[in-house]
């Protein structure tokens, strides 16, 4: 209840009016503009000169009494009401109202006296018809009624009459509805729709009634069990009740305040979480009065006014308090009443103060969602943490000081768990804040301290991930920081995000060579070659291409194998290629790239493979691993020469001449045409019948048929000649008959030979010669079919009769056909002769 909402101002002391001290005293107060006007006790109203009220007011306001007006010889004025828009001043006196003018006093004779008031009450706004009236509604106790009239500069009327079964005791209008407190119960009466609502019954004596208007169409009673009841016009209660004390005398709304009056003080409890915020002592206070300036508080002799301190005012106060929930319903609650800029600073200010507040008390998910909506600059929050504001520089911060603020240094030495909480905070909330507008101003910091996070915190993963992608970390802090905690693998990534990649790829080279020990690092050779492979730095990657070879050559090669996809442009081959003669395993693997994924088609690169295959047999040395990759080899070598058309046959077989490479030499006599010599070759010195075989089909692949034929004729003259292969020739007839010419066959075919040794051979022949003879059987038959059909067509197409008239038009030229030769299309068309592509597709009549 620290919070001063309303300051408390002294008006008016002791008015001498008379002798006595009831004839002195104030029975009730009306302001309007800048005058005060007071009903007393003895029958008389005071209008005085009401200075300004605002913040900026003189503590003791200078107050004169400027007119007065006699009402009668005796009884209290019991209400004043003004209605500035006609300049009247409404007196409840004796039972009776009287229009009095606003400014002299004097009675306007126009208006008479309405006779049996209690009470009375006026409608906010004038009407805006011509002309202009303000409603007025009294009660009569006496007459047990409420009436509404219609008050005019010169005179007024009764429209309607509300009958009640007890009498009234208070009211309170709102247009069109108006809500009368009776003997023992509040009721609503909308005087538009003539509808009646019984609220609730009470027990409160006359003094005790409370029926006060308290906003749009609401209305503050004072309801059972001690409650401040607010209703609005169609019965429902749209905020919780306010509990004052009992025995409350009269209230009042202030908003967001409501004000309950006891005999000694003034409590003040908020609309918006019911709370009492203050008390204000004043002794004998008997009434409420709620204006634009305050609220006035009528006590047996003098007048107060309440002067609500500024709503920003008694923001800040509970801000400074640290009250910063109340501060938040506060602000929340008045927003409609504040500039659009102040409620923005005002917001920002509560939910940083907040933020920092859950802070302290380890309530991170709160801490950093009003952190971020307050924008808080992220530097704030790094400079709570001794162990990382040095990413900050020389920042200052601006934040208050806050009671109960955690020392985190400390913390960091005597309890390492909760400190670890309080950096995994600090983490979430950079990451939330990173790439943001909140920290545009500040990326480098930002970034620099997530860096110095994850090292304390040993995230190695989030640490990896930050420095690898493109960051604003400050260079020379992070890389010190780093080197510090032994992260190098991490700080190659940094050097290489920022493009020192020279730096990065040194470091990481140390690092497998094992000057740095770096646990976090697993595969850095990998890494140092996907690096390689993607730099488009090539002074960079000249300088590190003999360390990864010398290191492995069959994986660094990988570095001169650009992706097809990529955005590196690729390295000229011949520099390459001379690089990696120091590199035989190397310079292979390239070559294979070159000729086998880039479809290379220089005869250079496809001769240099070739030679690079027969240099890698010809340099096996013996085991069964070694002879198995040697026929690796070789199967790549043969495949090569088979498939390639750009090697230098010429210079492979004279490289190979000397070697046991008989295949190979075979295949490459095949490509000059020498296939005598290299089927020759396959069975007398390879002793691979089968290899000769293969080659024969292989050759003729795609051929004619006759130079099939040739060739298997070629290698049976060799199995021929040679007496031990007499059995081979034989095999080879019985198992390939498809492939020789039968005649030629048995032409050359040695006398002394059975039938019975050829006897599969011959059945085969037999049946391909029918087969061949049928098959043309059925091409002749099938190609007098195509001709009998034509001849069809060609004699149903002439026996047409063509209608040829002298309008008749060039399909094409849409011309006169004048002469007699014309086309007839496919299609039903005429056209000249000379209109048509040599009249292709039509029939010329």
């Amino acid at each position: 209840m620290s919070l001063r909402v309303f300051s408390s101002v002294l008006l008016t002391e002791k008015p001498t009016t008379g002798k006595g001290k009831d004839k002195a005293g104030i029975q009730c107060v009306e302001c309007c503009c800048k005058s005060l006007y007071i009903g007393g006790k003895d029958s008389v109203v005071h209008q005085l000169n009401l200075p300004a009220m605002g913040a900026a007011a003189a503590a003791t306001p200078n107050v004169r009494e400027v007119n007065r007006r006699q009402m009668g010889r005796g009884g209290a004025v019991v209400q004043l009401r003004a209605i500035p828009v006609l300049n009247h001043l409404l007196v409840l006196w004796d039972g009776s109202v009287t229009a009095l003018n606003m400014f002299s006093l004097e009675p306007v004779p126009p208006l008479k006296k309405l006779q049996n008031v209690s009470c009375m009450e006026v409608s906010a706004s004038a009407s805006p018809t011509q002309p202009v009236y303000v409603e007025l509604l009294t009660a009569s106790v006496k007459r047990r009624c409420v009436s509404l009239h219609r008050v005019y500069v010169n005179k007024w009327e009764c429209l309607k009459q509300l009958p009640l079964l007890q009498e009234p005791m208070a009211l309170a209008v709102r247009e069109p509805c108006v809500c009368v407190a009776t003997a023992d119960r509040y009721m609503l009466h909308d005087y538009e729709s003539g509808n009646t609502l019984d609220l609730f019954q009470h027990n409160l004596s006359k003094p005790n009634l409370i029926v006060k208007q308290a906003g749009e169409r609401e209305f503050l009673l004072n309801g059972p069990g001690s409650l401040g009841m607010f209703v609005m016009s169609d019965g429902i209660s749209q905020r919780p009740p306010v509990p004052w004390p009992e025995g409350v005398l009269d209230a009042a709304v202030c908003f967001p305040y409501t004000l309950a009056l006891q005999s000694q003080a003034v409590h003040v409890y908020s609309m918006l979480d019911q709370k009492l915020k203050q008390v204000i002592p004043i002794p004998k206070a008997g009434a409420l009065t709620s204006t634009t300036e305050g609220v006035f508080v009528i006590a047996e002799r003098d007048i107060y006014c309440l002067r609500p301190s500024a709503l920003g005012d008694q923001i800040e106060a509970l801000v400074a308090e640290e009250e910063m929930d109340q501060a938040l319903v506060l602000l929340e609650g008045v927003k409609d009443l504040l500039p659009q800029d102040t409620y923005k600073d005002l917001r920002k200010n509560i939910s940083c103060m907040l933020g920092l507040m859950h802070f302290n008390q380890e309530c991170f998910r709160e801490a950093k969602e009003l952190l971020i909506e307050s924008h808080l600059d992220p530097r704030e929050v790094i400079h709570l943490y001794p162990e990382v504001n040095s990413a900050c520089g020389d920042f200052d911060t601006q934040l208050p000081s806050i009671s109960n603020s955690r020392d985190l240094r400390t913390l960091s030495r005597e309890d390492q768990a909760s400190y670890q909480r309080f950096l995994h905070f600090l983490g979430d909330f950079l990451r939330a804040v990173r790439g943001t507008a909140q920290a545009v101003a500040c990326r480098s910091d930002v970034d620099s301290a997530l860096l110095k996070v994850y090292l304390q915190s040993e995230e190695t993963e989030r640490l990896l991930q930050l420095v690898c992608a493109l960051n604003d970390c400050h260079l020379d802090l992070c890389a010190s920081a780093l080197k510090q905690h032994k992260r190098f693998f991490a700080l190659g990534l940094l050097y290489q995000s920022h493009g020192q990649h020279f730096n990065a790829i040194q470091t990481w080279v140390w690092i497998a060579e094992g000057r740095y020990d770096d646990s976090s690092a697993t595969n850095v050779y990998d890494h140092i070659l996907s690096t390689l492979r993607r730099l488009n730095d090539r002074d960079t990657f000249w300088k590190f291409a003999d360390w990864v070879l010398q290191r492995d050559q069959e994986a660094g090669v990988q570095i001169f194998i650009q992706d097809t996809e990529g955005s590196i442009p690729p390295f000229h081959s011949d520099e390459v290629i001379c690089f990696l003669q120091k590199y035989p395993v190397s310079l292979l693997t390239y070559l294979e790239y070159l000729v086998g994924e880039l479809k290379s088609k220089e005869e250079r690169h496809h001769t240099l493979l070739a030679l690079a295959y027969v240099a890698q047999i010809l340099q096996q040395g013996s085991g069964e691993a070694v002879e198995s990759a040697g026929e690796s080899v070789r199967r790549k070598l043969q495949q090569l020469l088979w498939q390639s058309t750009q090697c230098d046959a010429g210079a492979l077989h004279d490289k190979i001449s000397c070697t046991s490479l008989h295949t190979e030499k075979a295949i490459l006599l095949g490509k000059a045409g020498e296939h005598k010599k290299a089927l020759q070759i396959l069975v007398h010195k390879e002793k691979d019948r089968q290899a000769a075989v293969d080659y024969c089909w292989r050759t003729s692949a795609g051929r004619e048929r006759d130079f099939r034929q040739r060739l298997f004729l070629s290698l049976l003259q060799i199995y021929l000649d040679s007496t031990p292969a007499v059995g081979a020739a034989a095999d080879l007839l019985n198992n390939h008959a498809a492939a020789f010419d039968a005649m030629v066959v048995l032409q050359v075919l040695p006398g002394s030979w059975s039938a019975q040794l050829v006897m599969r051979f011959l059945r085969e022949a037999l049946r391909d010669a029918f087969h061949q003879r049928r098959m043309k059987e059925v091409e002749r038959a099938l190609a007098r079919a195509e001709q009998h059909r034509l001849i069809y067509t060609r004699t149903k197409t002439s026996n047409t009769m063509i209608k040829l008239e002298s309008s008749t038009m060039c399909h094409v030229c849409q011309r006169l056909l004048t002469r007699p030769e014309f086309v007839f299309t496919p299609t039903g068309e005429l056209a000249h002769l000379h209109c048509t592509t040599g009249g292709k597709s039509a029939q010329t009549l």
